[in-house]
């Protein structure tokens, strides 16, 4: 059956002659990036490189000032996440964005997050406010630290607060364990 094949391949090829260049280059040059298109490559480059903050400023969906913000990755247990969302973990440490602009926002919470995990931290509370009366549009703060939020690799959950907490106008926030954490819970768990 292969020697069949092959040879109705061979056959069917017969005629094929060998390009003499494997390449073929456009004489205009138009196929070849602009000096400006190099630059702005450049430039992303750069910025991709020397940007330790990846989070987007891009298009956000907009949440309102009393929608219940909730998230949870995959592999998250049913539990731990209900005892996040009921404000049953002691929150470690608070992060307050009120007053602040996108990019001040965005580069606190990124930093807080790095630090909280770098020191242990799990459990955390962000104050983000309910954006009832911001411009031009109802909780862009709220809405974009959500966003945020499920852009960090660290975070597992994250969950509207209690009232007593903050309501509509905080976070409970979840993150993993470090890599000390994780090495200490593998020697507690140790099949000796």
């Amino acid at each position: 059956m292969a020697n069949e094949d092959l040879d109705l391949f061979l056959q069917e090829m017969s005629g094929v002659k060998r390009l003499d260049a494997d390449v073929l280059a456009d004489e205009n040059g138009a196929g070849a990036p602009t000096l400006a298109q190099l630059a702005r490559r450049k430039a992303a480059e750069l910025e991709a490189e020397y940007d330790p903050n990846y989070l987007s400023m891009e298009y956000v969906d907009l949440v309102k000032p009393d929608d219940v913000l909730a998230y949870k990755k995959d592999g998250v247990q049913e539990g731990v996440y209900k005892n996040l969302r009921l404000g049953k973990y002691q929150t470690d440490a608070t992060l307050m964005l009120l007053g602040k602009s996108l990019v001040e926002a965005r580069s606190a919470l990124s930093q807080f997050i790095r630090d909280c995990h770098q020191r242990g931290i799990r459990t955390l509370l962000i104050h983000h406010g309910m954006g009832r009366d911001s411009k031009p549009h109802p909780a862009i703060l709220r809405s974009y630290t959500f966003k945020w939020l499920q852009q960090i690799p660290e975070v597992l959950a994250c969950h509207t607060a209690l009232k007593a907490q903050g309501g509509y106008a905080a976070t409970y926030v979840l993150l993993q364990k470090n890599a000390e954490q994780k090495r200490e819970n593998r020697e507690l768990h140790q099949k000796r």
